[in-house]
């Protein structure tokens, strides 16, 4: 096992998130998971490229020293994509859904995922931008993908490892799991040299 240096831990990932399960464990870790339902709220003012690690750091904020196993190590993840200086959280419903892939078709826009790793003694926040652009995506493509999918758990109404990744992403610029939802390399090289 390439991570050794983790089995004095319980590892805890705090997300109920598949995409980031499946992640987390092609880098090799064990874990469990454990979630709390934490306020997503943020301060207006701050920058939206420091949205995603502030709430990853809160997420993992949220666990008591005293409710963790022994040798806890939590993990922690928020992904949000940011279009025309906007937000684009999970959407409402599907007017929102249909309203949030109008405006990423045709355009580039910047996905962040924040991560925080904590243990007793050790809290490490960090997050990875990637770019992505879409094609011009159709009216037709759009509600197809809003009615068979319902992408409503999703920030910007989409996965990009779903159909409309598939037939509308022509280019991403840095990591691809990013965008999934967990930037596994940065992750593997901050969680190797964990001692």
């Amino acid at each position: 096992m390439m991570l050794d240096n983790l089995k004095k831990y319980n590892v805890v990932l705090a997300s109920k998130s598949p995409r980031r399960q499946e992640l987390l464990k092609g880098i090799g870790v064990d874990f469990t998971i454990l979630t709390k339902d934490v306020d997503e709220s943020y301060p207006s003012r701050l920058p939206l490229l420091e949205v995603a690690p502030f709430l990853s750091l809160k997420k993992a904020k949220a666990f008591e020293d005293n409710e963790l196993p022994e040798n806890f190590m939590v993990i922690t993840a928020d992904t949000v994509v940011i279009a025309e200086n906007e937000i684009l959280g999970k959407p409402k419903d599907r007017d929102d859904a249909f309203r949030m892939l109008e405006l990423l078709s045709g355009k580039t826009h910047k996905v962040v995922t924040g991560v925080t790793v904590r243990t007793k003694d050790f809290t490490k926040t960090f997050s990875v931008i990637s770019k992505v652009t879409f094609d011009n995506l159709d009216n037709q493509e759009i509600e197809y993908y809003v009615d068979n999918y319902k992408p409503y758990d999703k920030a910007g109404a989409y996965g990009i490892q779903e159909w409309i990744g598939y037939i509308g992403v022509s280019c991403v610029e840095g990591s691809y799991f990013n965008v999934m939802g967990l930037p596994t390399r940065k992750l593997y090289m901050v969680l190797k040299n964990i001692r």
